[in-house]
């Protein structure tokens, strides 16, 4: 009898050992950039190593929460403790990945949610996601860190913006971009004075916040940082050739760019880019995924912007760079997940 039981359990350890974690993508969102994470969620989903994970497609909108099964059945989420009943069976999950860009993803609202439910997520803690999805707050606290940025001023709307005291503090060109905001929705680049009008009227219907900065001239680079099998990395960097004026959305996802990665910079560029790039995700106390872009002046980066939900299709610039680091998609979405659940 004692053997018996020995073995049973010896049996049932197995079957514990090798059940499959579900993990829900969860995609959408509120803001512009819904189209964009709800490709980035896909990806994930037809790439995520399905003899580890249950994978579920949970789609965020202002109306619902829901899963979308394969039969395209979509059945609510109850958000008591984020679960869904399928098949008279009901389902929790052991770790949610993140793919929503902009809001509630980005700026860490639905990530503190899953935090009080002690739910894992791929992402940064909430905190940290608001902080750097908010650019005037993330700035300023880089900058104490001696990271260099271009000079900036920011305004809320309803302030009267006198735009010769801007020009007088900035200088022309200079970028006009919603405080909150991703994928280049909301940004002008302002050549002449009154094309002021018209590029704040862009921005604020984005945000309610803005941020106006200084052009900077140089090669810009886009460089990716994430906790790796425990240890923080940098990932070669990408260097971005726009076809357009800069780097704006067409140029992201509408084909009006060139990325090469490796970015064609010197070892002294590398090096001073890799220490920034580390310097900033942990002045930030991240986790997780970060892509930040930086612009050299002579061979030092400035920095522009940290995205901690970029892009996760094949041809995005993070799994590129991973790729070029000798981590293929799939492992990359893995580690992401394994990560997450160890941080927990």
């Amino acid at each position: 009898m004692h053997r018996f039981e020995l073995i049973f359990n010896i049996f049932r350890l197995k079957i514990i050992v090798f059940m499959k974690s579900n993990v829900a993508i969860v995609m959408g969102g509120y803001s512009s950039e819904f189209q964009i994470s709800m490709i980035s969620g896909n990806v994930v989903f037809n790439h995520i190593d399905t003899t580890l994970y249950t994978p579920y497609k949970v789609i965020i909108t202002k109306k619902a929460w829901y899963v979308e099964t394969e039969d395209n059945t979509k059945v609510t989420i109850d958000k008591n403790d984020f679960s869904v009943t399928l098949n008279q069976q009901k389902i929790t999950f052991d770790c949610v990945f993140n793919v929503i860009h902009g809001t509630p993803g980005e700026d860490g609202k639905l990530l503190g949610y899953l935090e009080m439910l002690n739910i894992p997520h791929t992402s940064a803690p909430s905190y940290q996601m608001g902080l750097t999805f908010n650019k005037r707050d993330c700035l300023s606290v880089l900058k104490k860190h001696g990271i260099h940025t271009a000079k900036s001023l920011y305004f809320n709307q309803g302030e009267t913006i006198d735009t010769e005291y801007v020009v007088q503090q900035l200088g022309l060109p200079c970028f006009v971009k919603p405080n909150n905001a991703g994928s280049s929705f909301g940004i002008s680049k302002v050549n002449h004075i009154d094309q002021f009008k018209e590029a704040l009227e862009k921005a604020f219907k984005e945000d309610t916040e803005i941020l106006i900065e200084s052009f900077l001239e140089g090669t810009e680079v886009s460089i990716g940082v994430l906790n790796y099998q425990g240890e923080t990395i940098t990932l070669p960097a990408t260097e971005i050739v726009s076809d357009n004026d800069f780097f704006d959305y067409e140029a992201k996802y509408q084909g009006k760019s060139t990325e090469i990665t490796p970015a064609r910079i010197s070892e002294t560029q590398l090096n001073n880019l890799n220490s920034e790039a580390l310097k900033a995700y942990k002045a930030l106390n991240m986790s997780g995924f970060s892509r930040s872009e930086f612009i050299f002046i002579g061979d030092i980066p400035y920095f522009l912007e940290m995205n901690t939900v970029p892009g996760m299709t094949t041809e995005s610039l993070l799994p590129q760079q991973a790729k070029a680091h000798g981590i293929p998609l799939k492992k990359l979405l893995s580690n992401a997940i394994e990560m997450a659940v160890k941080k927990n």
